[in-house]
């Protein structure tokens, strides 16, 4: 914007002050441009800039800022009359509407312009409305470049109540001489109601000017007799007047003026609602951490965990434990050992969420709780190895213990583990976890010797030696419960290898050692299957189980026998069982009868009507004659008396024939025996009995079971 107050002209010293200068000391800084706004705009973090309004000219409806114009050189000499903030007094200009003439209750404005001394300049200070000073405050605090306490404006002179533009000195109505006159004051008293026409006097006895229009009612400008108009008062609050854009009129009689350019209104601060939004934001965050951090004054063992999360306090755990230092005094000195490198851990998530859910931040009875307790273990080995690595002059190395097979005996044997000594580990323990409990980071201690056990200790030795030769004795091929390949006990302790590992022994198998024993086991796993006989009558109906008969096996797929046994004897198990095929069995019912011929004097053995056998017999003599029909056989004997006389020595009437073997009984006192005291078979002979051949007779004895059918006939 072009400044009127600052062109430069012909009859005017660059010394001299212009006529158009500022008449209130206080204001020289108004001259504020768009860049030192948009400066103070900068003020408020992340608040947007303000895009520049369009320019509207020659519309006196529309409110519109003016900026005063001042001259650099005095603005210069007034500066020790500023009794206000710069700053302020700027934003209050630059940021609020325009002032209206019903805002204002009377405007009193005093300029005196002394040509060659400058002397000092008293404004009339006018009231400004609540809603002009509450903005200027606001606006103020929120300022960078100002750091001077300043107050509320209250009143301003006219220029500064009211749209002022001052007139260049191109533009006045008569030619400034070198030393300007004493000007008379411009009374500004009689501001009329917006939309009135306000007359402003000048003692330049021109004729009035009009200056403005608003609402078709012109602000009438009226010079005082004698001098030269020195400046411009708008009576206006709805438009505001601006030098001329281009160079003014030389004619002294006809003042030039031009409506200025509208400034952008800038944008009103919202420190307040910033501050009060992060204010906002930060009391949310607070209750959300409370929802998610452990209480303070919460510690566990020692460790302090309030304010933290579950997880940083697990961290924070762990980390206070791997940093305590236990110091061992030695008659060489003292050695340190960290709980890191004394394998040491204790649950620190347990402890951290059990602490979290016992103590919330959100609960402030839970605060300031007492220390949890927390259990400290040590690796006994990394310990061990820890403790040897800053103190071996203490330390005795153990001796393992050992497993070898005995041939002699076909056993394995073991021989004892030595224990070796060294620093004792549980004292160790215990002051690591005094020191954790108590929250100290050092503790000392000194040495307590122990024994050290081995590597591999005795009774890992003996047990698995009574592994080893349970194995030797089960070792084998099984089909079911049947061990059908049994392995030599020597043989089986070639395949395996006993090797010491950790605090124990590893068993391992040599699965090609194994195939060769699995390539010998078809012949000895493979039968035939016997079939299952029973003797039945000629109805079928079974008489006798004559053999259960026994199912036949077949070895079935052998490629995975050896190391799938391998593995078994590395786990202890010594029983294999192989895959097989069953062959079932098969029943075959034999129907079996005895046919007699007495006339023919023959006997006949039938089995499922076929006759297997056929022997001469010696039947009944006619006057004992053996009987004829259909008959089964009832009992078997296998030696007897036969005759009455025999049981009894009266009888004269019977015989007596002592010691007769194998009767099969078919008929009541009738039966096929042997027949050791004659030979002639084929004869009749006996006393109604069927005499046989001795092994004729223990094989019909055997063959016809209880209830074999027996038909006798002529």
């Amino acid at each position: 914007m072009t400044d009127l107050a600052t062109e430069p002209h012909a009859d005017k010293s660059e010394d001299e002050p212009a006529i158009g200068d500022s008449v209130d000391p206080a204001h020289d800084d108004l001259d504020l441009d768009a860049d030192d706004l948009e400066h103070l705009d900068d003020t408020v973090e992340d608040e947007p800039e303000v895009e520049d309004e369009p320019e509207v000219a020659d519309e006196p409806e529309d409110s519109a800022e003016a900026e005063p114009a001042h001259d650099s050189d005095a603005a210069e000499a007034h500066d020790e009359h500023e009794d206000a903030s710069t700053e302020e007094v700027a934003e209050e200009v630059a940021g609020d509407d325009t002032v209206d003439a019903d805002d204002t209750d009377a405007v009193d404005a005093e300029e005196t312009v002394d040509a060659e001394d400058e002397a000092d300049l008293e404004p009339a200070a006018a009231d400004v409305d609540d809603a002009h000073a509450e903005t200027a405050n606001e606006d103020a605090e929120t300022a960078d470049e100002d750091d001077a306490d300043a107050e509320p404006v209250e009143a301003v002179d006219a220029e500064v109540a009211e749209p002022v533009e001052t007139v260049d000195e191109a533009s006045a109505a008569e030619p400034v001489d070198a030393e300007v006159a004493e000007a008379e004051s411009v009374d500004a008293e009689h501001l009329e109601d917006e939309g009135e026409a306000s007359v402003v006097e000048f003692d330049a006895g021109a004729p009035p000017a009009v200056v403005a229009p608003v609402d078709d009612a012109p602000t009438v400008v009226t010079p005082a007799p004698g001098t030269a108009p020195t400046a411009l008062v708008a009576a206006t609050a709805t438009a505001t007047l601006s030098p001329a854009t281009e160079t003014a009129p030389t004619d002294a009689a006809t003042p030039v003026y031009a409506w200025a350019d509208p400034e952008p209104k800038p944008k009103k601060k919202r420190t307040g609602l910033w501050i009060g939004a992060a204010a906002a934001v930060a009391t949310v965050g607070l209750v959300a951490a409370s929802l998610i951090l452990i209480a303070p004054g919460t510690s566990v063992a020692g460790v302090p965990v309030g304010w933290l999360t579950p997880g940083a306090a697990a961290d924070a755990i762990n980390q206070r434990l791997a940093e305590t230092t236990v110091v061992i005094v030695g008659e060489e000195g003292e050695v340190e050992v960290t709980g890191a490198e004394l394998g040491a851990t204790v649950d620190a998530k347990a402890l951290a969420d059990a602490a979290f859910a016992e103590h919330p931040m959100w609960n402030p009875t839970a605060w300031f709780a007492p220390p949890a307790d927390a259990a400290v273990e040590l690796d006994p080995a990394a310990a061990t190895e820890a403790l040897r690595a800053v103190m071996p002059e203490v330390y005795t190395d153990p001796v393992d213990a050992v497993i070898t097979f005995d041939p002699a005996s076909a056993s394995y044997v073991a021989t004892p583990a030595t224990l070796g000594t060294g620093i004792d580990v549980a004292t160790v323990q215990s002051a690591l976890q005094d020191a954790f409990d108590a929250g100290q980071t050092s503790v000392e201690i000194d040495p307590v010797i122990a024994d050290v056990p081995a590597g591999i200790p005795t009774e890992a030795a003996d047990a698995t030696v009574s592994q080893l030769n349970s194995m030797l004795d089960t070792v084998g091929f099984y089909v079911g419960e049947e061990r059908t390949v049994p392995v030599d006990r020597a043989a089986a302790a070639s395949w395996l290898t006993v090797s010491p590992g950790e605090g124990e022994f590893e068993i391992t198998a040599d699965s090609a050692a194994i195939q060769s024993v699995v390539d010998t086991l078809a012949p000895a796993v493979n039968r035939a299957p016997e079939n299952a006989r029973v003797i039945t009558d000629t109805a079928g109906k079974v008489l006798r189980e004559e053999a259960a008969g026994q199912s036949g096996r077949e070895l079935g797929d052998t490629s995975d026998i050896a190391s799938d046994f391998a593995a078994q004897l590395a786990d202890g198990n010594a029983v294999y069982e192989l895959p097989v095929a069953e062959v079932p069995v098969e029943t075959v019912a034999l129907a079996r009868r005895i046919e007699v011929d007495l006339g023919a004097q023959r006997t006949y053995l039938f089995e499922n009507g076929n006759v297997v056998q056929s022997y001469a017999i010696s039947s009944g003599l006619p006057g004992t004659p053996t009987p004829t029909g259909s008959f089964r056989v009832y009992a078997h004997t296998a030696v007897q008396d036969l005759g009455a006389l025999c049981y009894d020595p009266t009888r004269t009437d019977s015989y007596c024939t002592k010691g007769v073997k194998w009767l099969t009984w078919f008929a009541p006192d009738i039966a096929f025996h042997a027949t050791y005291w004659h030979n002639n078979f084929g004869n009749r002979m006996s006393h109604g009995c069927v005499n046989m051949p001795t092994d004729v007779a223990e094989f019909v004895y055997r063959w016809a079971p209880v209830g074999t059918e027996v038909w006798v006939h002529s």
